[in-house]
This record gives structure tokens, sequence and C-alpha cells, in this order.
């Protein structure tokens, strides 16, 4: 005879509790998509995940996506087509893949198709900077920093961009941003952006512009944007996993969390 509750049935089953690693990828899906909805006012799931827009900010691109939350089993080339449907009458299409596994698989039929690819690393902040900040790192307006922010623009996008600049803009201050800069000669040569939502906060752009670059000034902007949001419950930024910052990032204290990789066609010509 077996013993009363010795039958396995009767056990529950065992839940495996989320590794650290899980917990933070967890957490970072959840401050994106978390900053998406806060944003946009089209919210539609499709069968692989959701379709995000934002019809006062068209150009904004990051707002305005195709996200694919699991693996769709589809080619670059069918994921292309419905993201010509679900972004129709937008300049750009954008797809994001939010398993770096089922996007690596992708790449090559988007690359041929003509999209830009860039592996996005979402990072936390979990340790404190080694360094104080720097004295000469200070808070200005949101529109101090307009001319850096078209070099920037014109640097990444071969584009004024000037709609999306202005769109970059709304979105921003409705999040809260705060701009901290960098002079020389009283000419700002670069500036750092911290914005918020709920608990959590994120430094968005660091940029330093062409010819000031290699000084230590990205270094004390980025901990200046960190310190202000050094009472945050989470801290993120996002770099390009295949580009250098997200190694000084990870010198000031920052985690790798998410990979996810973004497919974008801009503008359509």
């Amino acid at each position: 005879m077996r013993r009363a509750g010795s039958d396995p049935r009767s056990y529950p089953a065992r839940v495996s509790k989320p590794s650290a690693e899980e917990g933070r990828a967890s957490r970072a899906r959840a401050w994106h998509h978390a900053s998406q909805a806060a944003v946009c006012d089209s919210i539609e799931p499709w069968t692989h995940g959701t379709v995000v827009r934002c019809s006062r900010c068209p150009n904004y691109h990051a707002f305005n996506v195709v996200r694919v939350e699991r693996d769709p089993s589809m080619s670059a080339e069918a994921l292309a087509t419905f993201a010509d449907e679900a972004l129709a009458g937008l300049e750009h299409r954008r797809v994001d893949v939010e398993s770096i596994d089922a996007a690596e698989t992708l790449r090559a039929g988007f690359d041929a198709g003509g999209w830009r690819s860039v592996r996005l690393l979402w990072m936390r902040h979990e340790a404190r900077s080694p360094v104080a900040p720097d004295a000469r790192v200070q808070e200005v307006p949101y529109d101090a920093v307009h001319a850096l922010r078209v070099a920037w623009q014109l640097e990444e996008w071969h584009d004024e961009g000037l709609e999306y600049l202005a769109q970059a803009r709304e979105v921003s201050l409705g999040l809260g941003g705060r701009v901290f800069a960098m002079h020389e000669d009283g000419v700002p040569v670069g500036y750092a952006q911290l914005e918020r939502l709920d608990g959590s906060a994120e430094v968005s752009h660091v940029y330093v512009h062409g010819e000031h670059r290699g000084r230590g000034r990205g270094t004390a902007l980025t901990r200046a944007a960190i310190e202000a949001g050094s009472d945050a419950d989470d801290l993120w930024i996002c770099a390009d996993d295949e580009d250098r910052p997200k190694d000084l990032y990870a010198r000031l204290g920052f985690r790798p969390a998410w990979t996810l990789m973004d497919f974008t066609r801009w503008p359509l010509r």
C-alpha cells in the first residue's frame, strides 16, 4: 500500500525561480514596453507581439514600431511585408525582434532588403560610480543643446530630421526630461539626458561632438545623469551592443540586462 501523500500526482508542480539574469531581462523589457505605452496612443496586439504607434509623433521611429515578442517563425521578407501594412502612412518601417536568437536568424534577410540592423543592449545600473561628478557639467534647458541634437541627427541618419527632433522634444519633456551639458568657450560640446516614468528612469541620450571626444567628456556627462537618477528603483541605459559606449557604461556601474535587435528602413524614398 502506498503511503498517504506519496502519489507524485498529489504534489504541486515545482515552479522554477527566475535567475538574476532573467529577472533583469524581464525588468528591462517591462521598462521598454511601459515607456512606449506612456507615449503611444495606439497599442494593438498581433500574432507575434504588438504594434505600437504614436499619431502625434510619426517621425519618432522608436514609438512607431512592430514589436516581435516571440519567435515568429517567419522570414525577414514576411515580417517586412507585415510592417508595410502595420506602419502604413509612415516614412519609416521598424521591426524590433525581442529574442536575440530569432533576430540573428533574420538579420541577413533584413540587411539584404536594405534595412539597418542594430543589436540593442539594455543595461541596469547596479554599482556606484567610482568618481564624483565633474563640476564642469551643468544642468541646462532642453533647447540649450539643440545644435548638438542636429549634429547627432546628421551623424546618425545623414539627414537634418527637424521633424523628428521636434517630436523627440515633446516626448522627452513629457517624460520629465532633464539635460546635462558640458561647454567649451561657452558653447555646449556634449550632453546627456535623463527621463523618468513612475519609479524608474533612463539615461536616454549621451552625445559628444566629434571634435571633442576622447577626453572624458562622455564619462562626465553620463555620470551626471546617473547621479540625477540615483534615487530611481531602476536606472537604465541602452547601448549599441556592437559599439564601444557599452564598455564605458559598464565602467560606470551598468550591467547587461537584455539584448534585442531593431531593424529599420528609414526613410522610405
